[in-house]
């Protein structure tokens, strides 16, 4: 498949990642002080500005500005997956394939993620960001 990805240098994104089981799976709020850790340790030597951020059992939704000179935003986000996932057990199902390729079976491969194109789109992403706890009746 061919992924389009908008390259921006200082560009502001919103992003969905979601966990790879998501039915009936916690799993980001049970650890969510890891994962916490692991966000600012990332965001300490690749810095990112947060506008948004929320975490539901199953899934993130973000908004976040990379610094002018930095588009590289699929980085972080290995680097967070990959700090978060490598700090837990090996308790989950993996596939062969994520055997054999050495990955463990927590978050999916892909991301959304979507360019901020102005302030009205921001405020809409923001707003999104928000609401999707009520939206799953968390809230």
């Amino acid at each position: 498949m061919d992924y389009r990805r908008i390259w921006k240098p200082g560009g502001t994104y919103f992003f969905t990642v979601n966990l790879l089981q998501r039915n009936s799976n916690a799993l980001l709020v049970e650890q969510i002080d890891l994962l916490r850790q692991v966000v600012a340790k990332v965001k300490g030597r690749y810095p990112f500005i947060i506008h948004a951020w929320v975490v539901l059992p199953d899934h993130i939704h973000c908004v976040i500005e990379l610094p002018p000179n930095d588009e590289d935003f699929p980085l972080r986000w290995r680097l967070i997956k990959q700090g978060f996932s490598k700090a837990l057990p090996i308790h989950e199902y993996r596939s062969d394939v994520r055997i054999n390729r050495g990955e463990r079976g927590i978050w999916q491969r892909r991301y959304w993620e979507h360019l901020i194109r102005d302030e009205a789109d921001f405020h809409a992403h923001l707003n999104c960001v928000h609401i999707n706890p009520l939206k799953h009746g968390l809230v």
